[in-house]
C-alpha cells in the first residue's frame, strides 16, 4: 500500500525515466540506501554539505543523471559504479521525495 502511494506521488511530481512501477521505486530505494544515504540521509535529507534531494526539480532529469554520473562539487562521480538503468531507477525513487 505504501509503495502504491509512493508511486502515485512520483508520477504526480513529474516525468520519470520510464513509467515507474512499484518494483522500480523499491529498487531505487535500495540503490539509494546503499550508495546515497550516507551523505544525503535516509530520507533524501543529509547534513548541510549534501544537497537536499527532496528539492531536486522533477523536470530536470538530465541534470540529475549528469550529476550522478559525473559528480558535482563534493559529490564523487558514480558513472563507473552505477549503470544507466540504476541511475534511472534511482531517479524514480528521488521523485518520490523519500516518502
Amino acid at each position: 500500500m505504501r509503495v502504491g502511494i509512493i508511486l502515485a506521488l512520483a508520477l504526480a511530481l513529474g516525468p520519470t525515466p520510464a513509467a515507474a512501477d512499484e518494483a522500480q521505486v523499491r529498487a531505487g530505494a535500495e540503490i539509494y540506501a546503499r550508495n546515497c544515504s550516507p551523505c544525503h540521509g535516509p530520507r533524501l535529507i543529509g547534513d548541510e554539505s549534501a544537497f537536499d534531494l527532496r528539492k531536486f526539480p522533477s523536470g530536470e532529469r538530465e541534470r540529475f543523471v549528469n550529476s550522478v554520473t559525473n559528480g558535482k562539487n563534493a559529490m564523487p562521480p558514480w558513472g563507473d559504479l552505477l549503470k544507466p538503468a540504476d541511475i534511472d531507477t534511482l531517479w524514480a525513487y528521488v521523485l518520490t521525495r523519500g516518502r
